[in-house]
């Protein structure tokens, strides 16, 4: 349990990430005794940080392995963007990109007592759909800075772009899936049945239900981003950008 001194803490720790992204000046690390030293700290920056961008859009959630515990962060709705959009302005300096794939609920899924089974989790499910995670930070090189202050940074999260809805997507295999990341017309990426989570379905009943605490349940609307099939490549201002999935079709962003 945090004390009152380790919230204040871990809320400038939030006031430094948040005036690092809105000035374009990003730091090094944050201050030894303000860096989060556990998943819990780094969601409690997290939440603080969100509450600048007002209303949660819906949630991106991964795991490093098949066998690792999956972490999640909020999206905030006011960066969600149709394929094809523009992403101005000065908020994107990092301009990391990411191919992942998505859902958009359906229906409201409240927290209760007894967990929600995947056929339940699925039937909530109104659509999915290939997308780009678009990665920003308040860091120079998140790689360089503690473990803990990247995840404190909305786990890197500045931009979601989905693409058409997939027709038919529970037939899809997604071992077998292939994915293509373009950018700037040059193909930076190929790679099959690459989740790191591996069965990246594993993630949305853990979401409905272990992180049912933390979101206050999935609601209808919300998105939700199951982890990068590429890694992080990064983008340059002006640049376009194309994730193309062998069945799940392709989304396309482009920054001004």
């Amino acid at each position: 349990m945090m004390t009152g001194a380790r919230e204040k803490d871990l809320i400038e720790a939030a006031d430094l990430l948040l005036d690092a992204r809105r000035t374009g000046n990003p730091i090094a690390d944050l201050p030894k005794g303000l860096q989060p030293t556990s998943l819990e700290e780094a969601y409690f920056v997290q939440d603080r940080m969100s509450w600048a961008f007002e209303e949660i859009g819906g949630w991106k959630i991964g795991a490093a392995s098949a066998e690792a515990m999956p972490s999640f962060a909020p999206m905030p709705r006011a960066w969600i963007s149709c394929s094809g959009c523009e992403l101005r302005g000065a908020t994107h300096r990092y301009r990391g990109l990411e191919a992942e794939i998505a859902f958009l609920m359906g229906a409201d899924l409240p927290p209760r007592q007894s967990p929600y089974s995947m056929s339940e989790v699925v039937a909530a499910i109104a659509s999915m759909h290939p997308a780009i995670e678009v990665l920003e930070t308040g860091l120079v090189d998140p790689a360089a800075a503690s473990k803990f202050s990247g995840a404190a940074d909305m786990a890197l999260h500045g931009g979601f772009v989905y693409g058409a809805a997939v027709p038919n997507w529970q037939q899809i295999d997604f071992g077998k899936e292939s994915v293509t990341l373009v950018v700037d017309g040059a193909v930076r990426v190929e790679r099959t049945g690459s989740n790191t989570a591996g069965n990246l379905m594993r993630l949305l009943p853990w979401l409905a239900n272990e992180g049912s605490l933390r979101t206050e349940g999935l609601k209808k609307g919300d998105w939700i981003t199951t982890g990068s099939w590429t890694g992080n490549t990064l983008a340059s201002a002006g640049s376009t950008a194309e994730a193309r999935f062998s069945t799940a079709g392709l989304v396309a962003a482009r920054f001004s």
